[in-house]
């Protein structure tokens, strides 16, 4: 079959894919192969590869540039530049594509390319938009508007190569997984550090869309899945509307059309032991870094997709066109009910919010389409490893630990108040949408401060940042506030993403991702010669002080023997002590 294969290869000049080490392939043939057209005068750049190859930047912008002028359903917008100067464009298909966002018809937004070297979402997407605008498909946008970002991360599209992703089975040339910035950018949601992730709320904010599909390939083990996804499901979701319509309308009807096309789609779900396959596998609830995790806090239903790796390419591209296509069909039967979910979401206003959830000791028992394995010895290893057999293997209950079980919930405040020096956190709060007022004077109000204990800083960078987790303990202070403070209401429909983002405990709160380690330093201190004195004077003077220490000092035997522990623990206590210390300085209306 590997002769034949790359005779054929040969025989066409078509690019040949060396994937010796990778598990043996399963055969595919499906009903979605007549989607190829390599006859059709608008044939894209993968299908003249036969779907094994993926167009460079130019070549992708060219074609789709070449596509918009050719028709009045499709606009092309620039929606931001890469830190390398490439536009990072958008490409809007409707019947009426100057209305989009405000016509009230169901917006789909897609988007491929976040990681570059899975970009099946792209050439899938380019083979619909074609066949809409010069084929048979133009009903698909009888009722449905599509905005379609083909290439997001567009440095790393061009930082192109054969040997990219190891675990991957085509194109032949393939991007690079993080940025020029070396930035996994489907960790940015929530701090959106990369103008890539900023491009992509601009989107969203300016034109509402009903559903979001990100599309990715995935790393990991076998199975005979071909395309899988996933959402925050309706048991750990801050969605739960648009979590049930996923959940109850959307898969049902994406499965059964990849069935009929030959696909198999499956659960988005990863194994426990990457050795034994039978302890079963975990869900995950994401939070607000990934596009899932951040469309649920923000009402927004989005699909995570990732396409098995280790299928080929071309059968990749076709079950995501298989998707796109099936995706905008719902769409036009139910997406008036969608629209109507996700308004319920934006109008919830909870009291309580959990911030992370953890996975069930009770596992759900699923069937699962798995690939057969066996545990090879290796010497270079010094150890066992799982060699997949490329054969089917059927598992009737497999355990799924799902996180469901709420980690960490908090009530949730009135408003967060939030100082003015703080201009970087206020300006990514209005990149996300989120609603803010402005006082222009200064006010005194009654606010609870929370006081960070035992912070824990992280040891080495993650995505560009060193991130730090905290204990608090909240306290009511009379708080003046400078005129500029600006006032975040929870009582708006991104209401539980402004808690996300600013209550700190919150695993992608800004103070998580190290937007606030100032108050971690003090920059004031005293000397001895002063402080002793002043020690003295007050012991004299302050009965309750010197009640306090007495207490303390027989608490706390550091106190007994450690002269400078004695020191501190009264200028602690001094009106010279920095205020500010240890203080999270976004405070909290309740």
């Amino acid at each position: 079959m590997k002769a034949v294969y790359f005779a054929v290869m040969a025989a066409l000049a078509l690019p040949v894919l060396a994937d010796d080490h990778l598990p043996p392939l399963p055969v595919w043939q499906g009903a979605s192969e007549t989607l190829i057209q390599p006859a059709h005068p608008w044939v894209t750049p993968a299908e003249l590869t036969g779907l094994t190859d993926s167009p460079d930047y130019a070549t992708t912008m060219a074609y789709l540039k070449k596509l918009v002028e050719s028709s009045p359903q499709l606009r092309l917008e620039v929606i931001g530049q890469s830190p390398q100067g490439r536009d990072i464009v958008l490409i809007k298909a409707s019947s009426q594509p100057d209305l989009i966002g405000r016509s009230g018809r169901p917006t789909l937004l897609v988007q491929a390319g976040i990681h570059s070297g899975e970009i099946d979402g792209k050439d899938a997407g380019m083979m619909l938009l074609r066949d809409i605008v010069q084929g048979d498909k133009a009903a698909l946008l009888a009722n449905v508007d599509l905005l379609f970002i083909p290439i997001l991360s567009v440095d790393a599209h061009e930082r192109r190569g054969s040997y990219n992703r190891m675990n991957q089975r085509g194109p032949v040339t393939q991007g690079w997984r993080s940025t020029a910035q070396n930035l996994n950018i489907n960790r940015d949601y929530a701090k959106i550090d990369s103008p890539e992730v900023r491009s992509v709320l601009k989107v969203i904010n300016q034109y509402q869309p009903d559903l979001y599909l990100d599309i990715h390939v995935t790393d990991g083990e076998d199975y005979q899945y071909d395309i899988t996804f996933g959402f925050n499901e309706p048991f750990a979701s801050l969605s739960p509307n648009g979590a049930s319509w996923l959940a109850q309308v959307y898969r049902p009807g994406i499965d059964k059309a990849l069935n009929r096309q030959g696909h198999i789609p499956g659960p988005l779900v990863f194994g426990i032991d990457s050795q034994d396959f039978s302890k079963g596998l975990s869900g995950s609830t994401s939070t607000p870094r990934f596009s899932n995790g951040y469309g649920d806090v923000r009402h927004l239903p989005t699909v995570l997709v990732e396409n098995h790796s280790l299928k080929p390419y071309k059968q990749r591209v076709l079950g995501t066109y298989v998707m796109l296509e099936q995706t905008l069909k719902l769409l036009d039967e139910q997406g008036k009910v969608l629209q109507l979910a996700k308004k319920a979401d934006e109008n919830a206003r909870p009291q309580q919010q959990v911030l992370a959830f953890k996975a069930a000791e009770q596992p759900e028992l699923i069937q699962f389409k798995g690939i057969s394995y066996q545990l090879a010895q290796s010497d270079i290893l010094k150890g066992t490893y799982v060699k997949w057999t490329g054969e089917p293997k059927e598992y009737k209950d497999l355990p799924v630990y799902w996180e469901k079980v709420p980690a960490l919930e908090v009530e949730v405040p009135k408003a967060y108040w939030i100082p003015p020096q703080y201009q970087d956190v206020i300006d990514r709060l209005a990149l996300h949408g989120v609603q803010m007022s402005k006082i222009s004077s200064n006010k005194t109000l009654e606010l609870q401060q929370l006081v960070a204990a035992d912070p824990r800083f992280a040891e080495k960078p993650f995505e560009g940042r060193f991130g730090v987790s905290a204990s608090f303990q909240t306290q009511w202070q009379s708080i003046s506030l400078p005129a500029g403070s600006v006032r975040v209401s929870t009582d708006q429909p991104l209401g539980a993403l402004a808690v996300a983002l600013l209550q700190p405990q919150a695993p992608d709160s800004f103070f998580s991702w190290g937007f606030f380690h100032g108050m971690f330093e003090r920059t004031e201190y005293f000397e001895t010669y002063a402080l002793i004195p002043w020690i003295e004077q007050q012991l004299k003077t302050d009965a309750k002080l010197k009640q306090a220490f007495a207490e303390a000092e027989k608490a706390d035997v550091q106190l007994q023997k450690d002269g400078r522990a004695r020191l501190n623990w009264f200028y602690q206590r001094s009106p010279f002590y920095d205020q500010s210390y240890l203080k999270y300085p976004v405070l909290l209306e309740r």
